[in-house]
């Protein structure tokens, strides 16, 4: 895969804004704000990150720590900080010269050193995500001593962000990629394919944010109504039963504060790669 860097911000920028459009339980989005953030935030944090994200030739740690120091001084929160970790080496994997996507991803990951690692527990600690707790080995308050690649490896049993460097986005090509394929081979249309990968990352794994903040039981708690809110979305095909069945899952998730935020980062990234892919065969991206 070889892209511009016009195309990689387009589709960027692209894949944000759609996550922003769907109805997704828990999230913000644009039927309802929540979490004290707005929609409007998120598309400016995508307008404001996108060209550090596609700076060419710049590390994968670089673009994080860039985009996150943009971000907050633009919208004065983390809104963006796990769509950053997972679009970066994404977008950077893009550049290769290899028709090959995810050797060159490997690639990627693989070649990340300790000075990424440096720029991303810098972008950690100014992101701030919640619930943010602490390791025994590499600490992200503290300056890492290892590759980026081996400091994910250490998180990765409880963090499904670090478990995607460590599997090569495995959850990503393999699940989110499929849910968003099988969606659009059955006809779904406009934000129903991205609430379709949504779910599927919900009610897939317990999600890591939701565990940092409230603990792994309630997580899987909300996995298994995400379950069922997912086998309801699709077998009714009224839309706007559809959209009531979501909307009041919402409503639910927020009420108790409750943002699944590492499913809507994971979404974010699998239509990143979905748009980019499209720019192999859609000259209008590099417009």
């Amino acid at each position: 895969m070889t892209l511009t860097r016009q195309q990689i911000m387009t589709a960027y920028l692209d894949a944000c804004r759609a996550e922003i459009e769907a109805l997704k339980p828990g999230n913000v989005h644009r039927f309802a704000d929540g979490h004290r953030m707005t929609a409007g935030q998120f598309l400016e944090s995508a307008e404001v990150s996108a060209p550090l994200v596609s700076e060419p030739f710049a590390s994968v740690g670089r673009r994080v720590l860039t985009a996150v120091s943009a971000t907050r001084e633009r919208v004065g929160t983390n809104t963006n900080l796990g769509i950053l970790l997972l679009c970066a080496p994404l977008a950077k994997a893009a550049e290769s010269a290899s028709a090959h996507f995810r050797d060159d991803l490997r690639r990627t990951l693989d070649e990340m050193d300790a000075e990424d690692a440096r720029d991303v527990f810098a972008a950690i600690r100014l992101g701030n995500p919640g619930g943010l707790g602490s390791a025994e080995e590499q600490d992200v308050r503290e300056e890492p001593t290892v590759s980026l690649l081996d400091a994910m490896g250490m998180a990765a049993d409880r963090d499904m962000i670090a478990r995607q460097y460590v599997t090569g986005f495995a959850d990503i090509f393999a699940g989110g990629l499929s849910a968003w394929a099988e969606a659009s081979e059955k006809g779904e249309k406009e934000m129903w394919p991205t609430i379709f990968v949504y779910l599927h990352f919900l009610s897939s794994f317990p999600d890591s944010h939701v565990g940092r903040k409230h603990g792994i039981d309630l997580a899987e708690e909300i996995r298994k109504e995400a379950e069922t809110i997912r086998r309801i979305v699709t077998k009714e095909t009224d839309l706007s039963r559809r959209e009531k069945a979501l909307l009041d899952f919402d409503k639910r998730l927020k009420d108790k504060d409750i943002n699944p935020g590492t499913s809507a980062d994971l979404t974010v990234a699998t239509l990143f790669v979905c748009n980019m892919n499209f720019g192999l065969h859609n000259s209008d991206l590099n417009a």
